[in-house]
């Protein structure tokens, strides 16, 4: 009973935070903490905000756009983040990478078998190749990206950064900070790189 009275005060009090202030934020934050606990990796620190999610949150609740110097100063800090792949090659292993997309593995509150890799869960939101029916419509289809793209160094390189870090060209994007959260490592965003551009890939066919 106490679980749910919190959550409703919780659900008010973000309903009242566009027109009351900010100290009301503080409280409905109080509310949220008191109502979660950590179990095995996912912690209570999730619910702290950085700065781009802060502000993010803050325009949506009050109807609004984020103002263009701030969006500027935002995705600026995000590119800042975007590494390179440290040899300088961008492509992995296409074979491996339908894997990578299909799994949901990681940084959820279940425990996992130590040493499983996580998942990218990119079908969740993007069509990827024509033989898989199950996918969402959030984000756009990636079905022949490389095909209709090319794989010349500036689509490859904004690819990289968009999957390491999509904030760097749309603070507000709901797409996950792959790399720069390291969901995936290094290796498994060559990987994806490689099904996307590879013209063996099923993606391009």
């Amino acid at each position: 009973m106490k679980q749910i009275v919190l959550m409703a005060s919780a659900a008010t009090l973000l309903a009242g935070c566009a027109t009351v202030g900010p100290d009301y934020n503080k409280m409905t934050q109080s509310v949220l903490k008191s109502s979660f606990e950590s179990k095995h990796i996912a912690t209570v620190d999730r619910l702290e905000q950085d700065a781009v999610q802060a502000a993010c949150s803050e325009a949506e609740m009050l109807g609004k756009d984020l103002d263009p110097a701030v969006r500027v100063k935002l995705e600026a800090a995000e590119m800042a983040t975007i590494k390179q792949p440290a040899d300088g090659n961008y492509f992995g292993d296409w074979t491996k990478a339908e894997r990578i997309a299909q799994s949901g593995n990681g940084h959820t509150w279940k425990v996992l078998k130590a040493g499983t890799p996580n998942g990218g869960n990119c079908y969740n939101c993007h069509q990827i190749t024509k033989k898989e029916l199950s996918y969402g419509n959030i984000g756009p289809s990636l079905y022949q990206y490389g095909k209709l793209r090319g794989a010349g160094p500036d689509v490859v390189k904004y690819t990289w950064g968009k999957l390491y870090n999509a904030k760097a060209y749309n603070a507000c994007t709901i797409m996950p900070r792959i790399g720069h959260k390291q969901i995936l490592s290094e290796q498994q965003l060559k990987d994806l790189m490689a099904y996307l551009f590879d013209p063996a890939s099923p993606v391009n066919q």
